[in-house]
């Protein structure tokens, strides 16, 4: 499926799949060790490999932090019984808003 074929995806070792599944261009998933074996009894990954992990590890951070801020919020950590349509939106909205101005 074509669904993340104009978004940059960045996602954790839990998304092994997210590849064969989903067709996109900027799907980026980081290094998973090689597992030991006869063959390999000491597996590593090369420096190159790690560099690109650091590198996406450093983005994912602030975005998981961000969503941690967010969370702070309680009204998004609880279950919200809203009678309004579209009002959950506008609520995650304000409190994005409220860790934004908190932020600057």
């Amino acid at each position: 499926m074509p669904w993340f074929e104009f978004i940059l995806l960045l996602v954790d070792l839990g998304f092994q799949g997210i590849l064969s599944d989903y067709d996109g261009g900027d799907i980026f998933i980081p290094f998973k060790k090689p597992r030991k074996s006869k063959n390999n009894p000491d597996p590593k990954l090369t420096d190159e490999q790690k560099a690109v992990n650091k590198a996406l590890a450093k983005i994912r951070v602030l975005a998981e932090n961000a969503i941690a801020g967010i969370k702070r919020f309680n009204i998004l950590t609880h279950i919200f019984r809203n009678r309004k349509d579209g009002f959950v939106d506008e609520v995650i909205v304000v409190s994005a808003g409220l860790w934004n101005f908190w932020l600057a």
